[in-house]
């Protein structure tokens, strides 16, 4: 089902998939597609997580041979999208932004988006529970939690550094600004 879903979106983009679609892709009917995922949400999740989770590895992150700060810094820079040609740049993340969230924008777009950083939250935190767990950042809940978003603050600032060519920053300026919000989470 993920698979055809998957196929779906590859033709047709976001604004061409539906449950009806993904039932038909993949020979069931919808009510077979619902009981497996009750909600349009959950399509997404399981097929927008499955592409995260393929594309954002644990790298090193429980490498205790490693220093702590530069095994989580690793794992976050796998956040950060190729920066596009410069003349190209602020004109694709016009594109995203405005059919994500325009007055046009499509409620599947919405949807995938929504997917996409619910699951990148789950993996920091879980990249931070790694650490938590031999002492390398707070261990309590909400401090874990708090500390994912601020981490993927900062990535979502790079990553628009990396789009909006006004004052792009190089990469060694990159990993001093990822080291320094690491710095703010680790012991």
């Amino acid at each position: 089902m993920v698979r055809a879903a998957r196929e779906l979106i590859a033709e047709k983009g976001t604004a061409g998939f539906s449950v009806r679609g993904v039932a038909a892709r993949a020979g069931i009917g919808a009510s077979t597609l619902r009981y497996y995922f009750p909600s349009q949400r959950d399509l997404y999740e399981a097929v927008f997580g499955a592409a995260i989770d393929a594309t954002m590895l644990d790298l090193r992150i429980r490498d205790t041979a490693v220093p702590p700060g530069e095994r989580l810094a690793e794992c976050l820079a796998q956040l950060l999208p190729p920066a596009p040609p410069p003349e190209q740049a602020v004109e694709r993340w016009m594109d995203v932004i405005t059919s994500t969230f325009g007055p046009g924008g499509a409620p599947e777009s919405r949807l995938a988006w929504s997917a996409v950083s619910r699951r990148a939250r789950a993996r920091v935190t879980a990249w931070l529970e790694a650490l938590a767990a031999e002492g390398a950042v707070a261990s309590d809940r909400r401090a874990v939690e708090r500390h994912a978003r601020l981490l993927l603050t900062v990535v979502d600032g790079l990553a628009l550094g990396r789009l909006v060519p006004i004052e792009r920053l190089d990469e060694r300026q990159e990993r001093g600004v990822l080291a320094d919000a690491v710095a703010a989470v680790v012991h």
